[in-house]
């Protein structure tokens, strides 16, 4: 597994966004992704480059946690990553909402992933990091399937 492919990818963006997945794949220790994950927490912690993610990322992080009624994980999960260095949550507007009807209609995804593309273009992020295909039909994002660095 070479970080290469990740390092290349996030150098050629001032922002990039990060899909659920991602999070969720450094949460849980993911062993085929955790060198990835691991090192893009790592540089975002070193201000090596700023990311941004959907608010809905945190609803689809916490379902777990509240399914299963561990109020220590939805508190460790919040608290951790709302005060995490050089990632910003952008909470959902009108304007977000527009233009992923927009996305999901011009490109069949689903209401979240088009939620996190929109978030993604309207906090001017010009890259994703994800490994769900589905973003590569949204040609204003440069997507960086984590599948294609293993």
């Amino acid at each position: 597994m070479a970080i290469t492919p990740l390092r290349a990818f996030v150098s050629k963006h001032r922002r990039i966004a990060i899909d659920t997945c991602t999070f969720i794949y450094q949460w849980e220790a993911n062993a085929r992704y955790s060198p990835f994950t691991d090192w893009i927490f790592s540089s975002l912690e070193q201000g090596d480059f700023i990311a941004v993610t959907s608010t809905i990322t945190m609803t689809e992080l916490l379902v777990h946690p509240y399914r299963y009624h561990d109020l220590e994980r939805v508190n460790e999960l919040a608290g951790l990553l709302l005060s995490y260095p050089n990632l910003e949550w952008i909470p959902g507007t009108l304007q977000i909402a527009v233009r992923a009807a927009e996305i999901r209609a011009n490109h069949r995804l689903l209401s979240p992933d088009a939620l996190q593309a929109a978030t993604a273009l309207h906090a001017n992020a010009t890259g994703l990091v994800t490994n769900d295909p589905v973003f590569k039909r949204v040609a204003e994002l440069d997507v960086l399937l984590l599948d294609d660095c293993v």
